[in-house]
């Protein structure tokens, strides 16, 4: 069995230098958060800048919260993005109509049914699970009960929540997810990524990577 390789995604981005040092770290998609009220919301001609700013191969995801379908294609027209990222109530029907891969974040909240979401996003490129709490649609620096997190379904799964450097090593030896995604703990302030912190998640995944493999 070959190494295997986590997939990691540093989200809330909103300057390009913190762009730029995600990639130089190894992080294979960066995201870019289109809900005005998150702390790490960003405008077009930023977001767009961004985009152009970053190296190829790596990856543009734009985060929606229950925006209507306009805002998102006006998005669409105006930022390059490779794939979507919805992290509401949306509907399969809706994620699916913008011709885009996409990603649902479900809440882990204690009355989820992982696998009847799996199967009622079927059409999703990934689910990414998230921390649930009330009133709260991500971000909320807390971590959930990794046990939760059926082994079958980890190919698809793209682990968030409460994820740091500290942390993220065991996450992935536990879960073996497809990914990993993390926003607030690898920041000095919200939208403000620490450098540092970008290059010890990425180390830290890394080592999980070679841990168990054969």
């Amino acid at each position: 069995m070959g190494l295997r390789r986590t997939r990691v995604k540093i989200c809330g981005i909103t300057r390009i230098d913190d762009a730029l040092a995600a990639a130089a770290a190894g992080a294979d998609a960066i995201g870019l958060v289109f809900y005005a009220a998150s702390p790490r919301s960003i405008g077009i001609d930023q977001a767009a800048a961004i985009c152009a700013a970053l190296p190829p191969f790596v990856s543009a995801v734009g985060l929606f919260v229950d925006a209507d379908a306009e805002a998102v294609q006006s998005v669409l027209r105006q930022v390059p993005l490779s794939a979507l990222q919805f992290h509401g109530d949306e509907a399969p029907p809706f994620c699916a109509q913008f011709r885009r891969p996409y990603l649902k974040a479900l809440r882990m909240r204690d009355d989820l049914d992982l696998t009847a979401a799996a199967q009622q996003f079927s059409r999703a490129s990934a689910l990414l699970l998230d921390t649930y709490r009330a009133g709260v649609a991500g971000g909320t620096g807390e971590s959930f009960d990794w046990e939760r997190v059926p082994s079958a379904m980890a190919p698809r799964i793209v682990l968030a929540g409460g994820l740091k450097p500290g942390n993220v090593e065991q996450a992935i030896i536990q879960v073996r997810p497809y990914a990993v995604d993390v926003s607030g703990g690898v920041e000095s302030a919200p939208g403000i990524k620490d450098a540092a912190m970008v290059q010890s998640f990425i180390a830290a995944v890394r080592r999980a990577d070679q841990i168990g493999v054969q």
